[in-house]
């Protein structure tokens, strides 16, 4: 059966080849782009370019930037999500907007199939087809790459004796670009004793003698929205932040952690506006909510993570999460002074007109109005009860 068939197309190898697979079938192919940050004006006009040469019956370009941002991203930021502490969700959040926006265009274009270019071995194919079946259960799901599992030269043989060569890339990495970070595949992320070269990064090798810059990214109710007194919402700061950040190897790392599919996996990334926005939106949190919000949104937050990571979004239970963040971002208002320095950065300073910190009323080991000194030894005294019994007990 032929289909009307909508490609989530990255003008590389392997969605290229489906292309033209997908039309040695019978079907009608068409292509889509979808910009979560990780394409320049150039790149995005090749990618255009090659879906024509390729025979795509049509193809469209989306920016889906804000949506990036507003739909996904804010809710990480909210929740403060590393994953194991240290990555900042990159791919995790940017497959899932891109397949639904790519569901949203096949409605558009009255396809009948669903396709995409990822392998049986990672996690990509796994968000995708879940995001695919929950929102377009009546659409065929095509993935060429994962049912044939051709070598990367059988594809370049193919794609070559159709009259489209690709070169063998001379490349030592893969490198996913996205506006929430770079992820970076090579040898040494295959070998968890091995440390990526600072090349690899796309901010390349550091300066050590690049002088320290201090910098104030404001907050409004959680959402970061200027940078210096510049309003420039927060798809725009999180872009100044990843240029900027990126000189100075700032948000660099490698995670190692649990795959979807169960086994080991090992990436390297850059996020420097990621990590900027999150340790800076941790301090301010830090100011203006209280210690029980804190210990939730910690615990919630990771579980909100974990669950879109992997694949989950879609389920029920993402939606009260993102209620009960959305809900804790009410006072998140307010400045923080940041001082970069090659490979490394610091809060210098944070302020909101929602702060808890009140010297009017008590100053932590100093002093205070709102309890005697008797008041306060009477506090200590039964705080201790429960562990004076307790050691009793024990004998």
């Amino acid at each position: 059966m032929s289909h009307r068939v909508l490609l989530a197309f990255s003008g590389g190898l392997d969605t290229s080849y489906c292309v033209l697979y997908l039309k040695s079938l019978g079907h009608e192919v068409h292509t889509v782009t979808v910009d979560t940050g990780g394409f320049s004006p150039a790149e995005l006009e090749r990618i255009e370019g090659m879906a024509a040469k390729l025979g795509s019956a049509s193809h469209a370009t989306l920016d889906a930037r804000e949506e990036l941002f507003q739909d996904y991203l804010r809710h990480l930021v909210a929740g403060n999500v590393l994953r194991g502490g240290l990555y900042p969700l990159s791919v995790s959040a940017e497959r899932v907007c891109q397949a639904r926006r790519v569901v949203a265009h096949a409605r558009d274009i009255q396809a009948t199939a669903l396709a995409h270019g990822s392998t049986g071995a990672g996690n990509d194919q796994v968000r995708f087809d879940v995001a695919f079946r929950a929102l377009a259960p009546d659409l065929a799901l095509l993935a060429p790459i994962r049912e044939l599992a051709p070598s990367r030269a059988e594809e370049r043989s193919y794609l070559a004796e159709r009259g489209f060569p690709f070169p063998e890339k001379v490349e030592s990495y893969s490198v996913n670009e996205g506006m929430w970070g770079t992820s970076i595949g090579g040898k040494e992320t295959l070998d968890p004793w091995q440390n990526l070269p600072e090349h690899a990064y796309p901010g390349g090798e550091v300066d050590p003698l690049t002088p320290a810059r201090t910098l104030v990214l404001g907050f409004s109710r959680g959402v970061p929205a200027s940078l210096d007194g510049a309003e420039l919402g927060p798809v725009g700061v999180i872009q100044a932040l990843n240029a900027l950040g990126s000189t100075y190897g700032i948000g660099r790392g490698i995670h190692l952690g649990d795959t979807i599919l169960g086994i080991k996996g090992r990436v390297a990334f850059e996020a420097p506006g990621a990590h900027l926005v999150i340790t800076a939106h941790r301090e301010l949190e830090k100011l203006v909510l209280t210690g029980k919000q804190l210990f939730w949104k910690e615990s919630l937050g990771n579980l909100y993570g974990s669950l879109l990571h992997e694949g989950h979004f879609f389920d029920p239970v993402c939606r009260d999460l993102e209620a009960f963040l959305a809900s804790t971002q009410e006072a998140v208002t307010g400045d923080v002074r940041l001082e970069l320095r090659p490979r490394a950065f610091a809060v210098q300073g944070v302020k909101s007109p929602r702060s808890l910190v009140r010297p009017d009323m008590a100053s932590y080991g100093e002093s205070t109005r709102l309890w005697t000194g008797a008041e306060a030894a009477g506090f200590a005294h039964i705080f201790g009860v429960p562990q004076m019994i307790a050691l009793k007990a024990k004998g």
